[in-house]
């Protein structure tokens, strides 16, 4: 099950700027998603104490700028699919299953394909060759869309191979793949070391471009999940979106509740 992803459209930016202008609560500073920023975009910002940024698009110069201010740094990692802006789409174009719902520019992958868990384990060299801390990694959810046990262990081989670099996995959603694997082996500890779930408390209208609230189903839904990985002493993040301070408020009420590690974006671009 997959409701929002991760770096995809603008939210239109007047909505953004009328919030900022409102008062609002002060944001979490313990946890940040900033995967549609550049190092400029991040200078002069108050930023909490872990981040995720793209570090394809960073120095090691500026990860280690980021890490001597005191942050934990994180990067995206895309293991399932593959968008067509990056500059290797074109090496691994002939082992995609399928065109990304609503998202035309980008294709579901064949993780069971030996070549591409080559490339996700070398990428994942040179980004821990810049210093990052760990990964936040987005698109296990390719077992949801092909739940194939060669698919299955695909996603297992890449992210036991990412556990072994000793850095922190952090898995975006997967809520199919992360329950068959706790089903399967009763214990997370091989392939991860937390989870962040998007919209768990708050949703996104698609159709309006906007921000709401879940119901209350969905939000069991992926609740249970993430007690799941609590139970199974591993970190609870939720990644929500809004634009009213109130919902802000709520978020942080339940979070705080129910032992979940918040960051409340404005946007859907994470800037």
């Amino acid at each position: 099950m997959k409701f929002s992803k991760i770096c995809i459209i603008s939210i239109c930016l007047s909505t953004l700027l009328c919030f900022l202008g409102c008062g609002s609560i002060e944001p979490s500073h313990e946890y940040g998603v900033y995967i549609g920023a550049d190092p400029e975009d991040l200078e002069d910002r108050d930023l909490p104490s872990t981040i995720v940024i793209d570090a394809q698009y960073y120095s090691s110069e500026e990860i280690s700028s980021l890490q001597v201010d005191g942050h934990i740094v994180y990067t995206y990692l895309n293991i399932g699919s593959i968008e067509n802006f990056r500059d290797y789409y074109s090496d691994y174009e002939d082992i995609t299953l399928g065109t990304y719902e609503n998202w035309e520019d980008e294709q579901w992958v064949d993780v069971s394909q030996a070549k591409w868990q080559e490339f996700i384990s070398a990428k994942a060299d040179e980004l821990m060759d810049k210093g990052v801390d760990g990964f936040f990694v987005d698109n296990c959810d390719v077992y949801y869309q092909y739940p194939t046990e060669e698919i299955f262990s695909g996603v297992s081989n890449i992210l036991e191979d990412l556990k072994d670099k000793g850095g922190y996995v952090l898995i975006n959603g997967g809520d199919s793949y992360v329950t068959e694997y706790y089903n399967r082996y009763y214990s997370l500890d091989a392939i991860l070391d937390g989870v962040n779930q998007e919209s768990v408390y708050t949703c996104i209208d698609w159709d309006n471009d906007s921000f709401g609230v879940n119901t209350d189903e969905d939000r069991e839904y992926f609740s249970d999940y993430l007690n799941m990985v609590l139970d199974d002493n591993k970190d609870a993040y939720v990644l929500e979106y809004a634009n009213d301070s109130e919902v802000e408020e709520e978020v942080y009420n339940y979070a705080s509740k129910m032992g979940y590690i918040p960051y409340i974006s404005h946007s859907l671009e994470l800037k």
